[in-house]
């Protein structure tokens, strides 16, 4: 119970965080040029550019409001359901599904609210990439955990760890104890060869 508590207020928080950096995005930076962001030295990594996306990432299937908010809200639930029927056997996605759920969360906020577009304000300046957003980070920090996790982590747990069917089996537990083995009478003494036939 204290697990998931603590799971809970964590996904608020950062939606909170979210939408207070939004809420702050619409005020300072709206209508206005783009500004350096934490520049390293003369090396300026970041800029910050107020944008609203109507669609997904990179902005493909712009226009679809409806399907935006569907689909989120969708993997949302599952994600939420996967939490509370795998998190003891699987612990990393204490970890990983609570930042794609609070991340989902936090555009879909945008979605139904903010006339279906999506406030972005994090501009990449080391290459060409799409203009994003705090929520889209947290997606995507969890979606590469799980990655990680299913390729790495779960490859190399023992087999015993990740089945321990013994456990689960019904008649496992149900089934008596087997009786200790009697020990046979012992057979007795054949004359030998030689003897039956001088006997013949």
């Amino acid at each position: 119970m204290w697990l998931f508590i603590a799971i809970y207020a964590a996904i608020a928080a950062l939606v909170g965080i979210d939408q207070w950096i939004k809420l702050w995005a619409i005020e300072n930076l709206q209508g206005q040029p783009s500004r350096s962001f934490l520049p390293i030295g003369d090396f300026d990594w970041m800029h910050l550019t107020y944008t609203e996306n109507t669609g997904a990432a990179f902005s493909m299937l712009s226009g679809s409001r409806w399907f935006l908010i569907l689909f989120p809200l969708v993997m949302i639930v599952v994600c939420g359901i996967m939490l509370h029927r795998l998190h003891k056997e699987h612990r990393w996605m204490i970890a990983a599904l609570p930042l794609v759920i609070a991340g989902g969360i936090g555009n879909l906020i945008d979605r139904i609210f903010r006339g279906g577009a999506v406030v972005d304000y994090l501009d990449l300046q080391l290459f060409d990439f799409a203009i994003f957003n705090f929520a889209d980070c947290c997606v995507s920090v969890g979606v590469v955990l799980v990655i990680i996790c299913v390729l790495f982590v779960e490859k190399d747990e023992p087999t015993a760890k990740k089945l321990p069917l013994a456990q689960r089996l019904p008649f496992a537990r149900q089934a008596p104890p087997l009786p200790e083995a009697e020990l046979l009478p012992e057979a007795p003494v054949l004359p030998d060869a030689e003897q039956e036939e001088g006997n013949g």
